[in-house]
């Protein structure tokens, strides 16, 4: 499909275009929006009353990368969330001087209004082990259940053309893992393995019984889809026995309805209790250069259905078409 004139669907439409790895928040009546922008530069923030409103919400800068050293290159996939009475934002950076040498950050706002409020530099997420974030790591989210905090990020391990995995540890505070890192995904699947071999972008979904958490396959261009693992309710998360890995990608390019390389999602839930996700796709598949500066990563929302348990993926539940 050409970039420059793709076919245009009732599922292409962006919800918010030109924001990658989207992160959508419902948090005391309000939603707050964030993500990737192109230029790779800065961290913004958005909120609304309503979903809705967060189309056309003033976008607020809180954050800018350094001129140089740490936190000076490849602002990514922030994510905000208010942990323990406190907001704090998740993102990935790298260094100007060596753009690859990408690291998780974090970010805790000194007041209670997250848009306004000033934003203090805590670091990097400090490990429990000497094996974690020792090289390019990335795509960290944090999540709370059954009374333990948790995150999980992906990480690249070997030489060379490096492999993407997962990671899941346990936390004692928002910004220290308590556990050694637990290898929760490694891309094992041809569908994981288009371009890179990558594991990424993973999203915590509570259900009823299970949890579970999506996650990213492939490089970023058309074959870029997503998968899923799952782990019964209140089960030690950090125990590898407790987890499937679906064989098949659960949601993936759609060229009928142009819809290209979904991914890098978020779950949140609407005013009606709802469970949504925001994710990011193209909507063409045709990419000049290096897809990771392909602009066009839009952010599009989706209702998630459920049955006997497990969470659905339908574009037709395609929410603002």
């Amino acid at each position: 499909m050409n970039r420059d004139n793709f076919q245009k669907t009732p599922f292409n439409t962006p919800f918010i275009a030109q924001r990658a790895d989207p992160y959508v928040l419902h948090e005391a009546d309000a939603y707050y929006f964030t993500a990737s922008v192109p230029e790779y530069d800065r961290i913004i923030l958005r909120k609304a009353d309503t979903l809705q409103g967060l189309r056309t919400a003033q976008e607020h800068e809180i954050w800018h990368r350094h001129d140089t050293g740490k936190m000076s290159w490849h602002i990514w996939a922030p994510e905000l969330h208010y942990l323990r009475g406190e907001w704090y934002l998740y993102f990935a950076a790298g260094e100007k001087e060596n753009v690859w040498e990408i690291r998780p950050w974090v970010l805790r706002c000194k007041g209670q209004d997250p848009l306004h409020d000033p934003w203090e530099e805590l670091g990097q997420v400090v490990p429990a082990d000497p094996f974690t974030f020792v090289d390019f790591s990335l795509d960290m989210t944090v999540f709370e259940t059954c009374g333990d905090l948790y995150c999980v990020w992906a990480e690249k391990v070997s030489t060379g053309k490096k492999i993407s995995n997962l990671y899941l540890a346990r936390m004692k505070d928002p910004i220290t893992l308590e556990t050694p890192q637990m290898l929760l995904s490694s891309p094992s699947y041809p569908w994981e393995r288009h371009g890179f071999w990558v594991n990424e972008g993973p999203a915590f979904l509570e259900g009823e019984e299970k949890v579970f958490l999506t996650y990213s396959a492939s490089d970023t261009g058309p074959a870029y889809c997503m998968g899923l693992l799952s782990a019964p309710k209140g089960s030690d998360l950090t125990d590898i026995a407790n987890w499937t890995k679906s064989r098949h990608p659960i949601l993936c390019t759609d060229q009928e309805k142009g819809i290209f390389g979904p991914g890098h999602n978020s779950f949140f839930k609407d005013d009606n209790n709802e469970v949504c996700m925001a994710y990011h796709a193209r909507p063409y598949d045709e990419i000049i250069g290096d897809p990771l500066y392909d602009p066009n990563r839009h952010c599009y929302v989706m209702q998630i259905s459920f049955e006997n348990g497990m969470p659905n993926w339908d574009y037709s539940r395609q929410l603002f078409q």
